[in-house]
Formats: structure tokens, C-alpha cells, sequence
């Protein structure tokens, strides 16, 4: 089981993203949990202990709080990039998909 948690302003706009990738995840027989968050959320989601996360994509629109993230992930060893904007933009779910799969190697 992977848990895949993307990173937004609102937690809002990555919800279809969310979609498509749970869609990509099943084509490919992956039992993943693919869930967003807004900015503000994010925190409290990371220190529950219960649900670990494997990785931390960040939408374009907060791409600037990817040094905050990575200092807080990296004792923990969870990776964090930023979502492609163009596979952003076109919602291109398994290409997010395998983002968060490479980063997780």
C-alpha cells in the first residue's frame, strides 16, 4: 500500500488530479491511497503516526514550500517534489502517478 499525499492551496483543485491517479494506480494493479490536502492541512496529516506517507507531491501553486517540506521530511525519509505543471494543467494522472512511484524507488 502506497499513500501518495498531494499538497494544494485549498486541497481543492488536486481532487480531480486525486481522481485520475486512483484510476492509474488501479489500471496497474497498484493498491495505493492518493489523497490532497490544503497547505494548512498538511501537517497534521504528516504526524499521524496511523497513516504514514510514502510521498509528498506539492501542486504548482505552492511550489515555493517545497525547502519547508523537504526540512521537515528529511529525517523522516519522505520524499517531496513538485507536480510537473503541464501534467498538472492536463490532469495527466498517470504521469503524476509515476512521478510519486519514481520518487519513491
Amino acid at each position: 500500500m502506497k499513500r501518495i499525499m498531494l499538497v494544494c492551496a485549498a486541497g481543492m483543485s488536486t481532487s480531480l488530479l486525486v481522481t485520475k491517479m486512483e484510476k492509474a494506480a488501479e489500471a496497474s494493479g497498484l493498491e495505493s491511497d492518493i489523497f490532497a490536502v490544503s497547505a494548512s492541512e498538511a501537517d497534521s496529516k504528516l504526524e499521524d503516526a496511523s497513516k504514514p506517507v510514502d510521498v509528498l507531491l506539492l501542486g504548482p501553486q505552492v511550489r515555493f514550500m517545497k525547502g519547508q517540506f523537504e526540512t521537515k521530511l528529511a529525517d523522516k525519509g519522505i520524499p517531496v517534489d513538485v507536480i510537473d505543471m503541464k501534467d498538472y494543467g492536463m490532469m495527466n494522472g498517470e504521469a503524476v502517478l509515476n512521478t510519486a512511484l519514481n520518487l519513491m524507488k
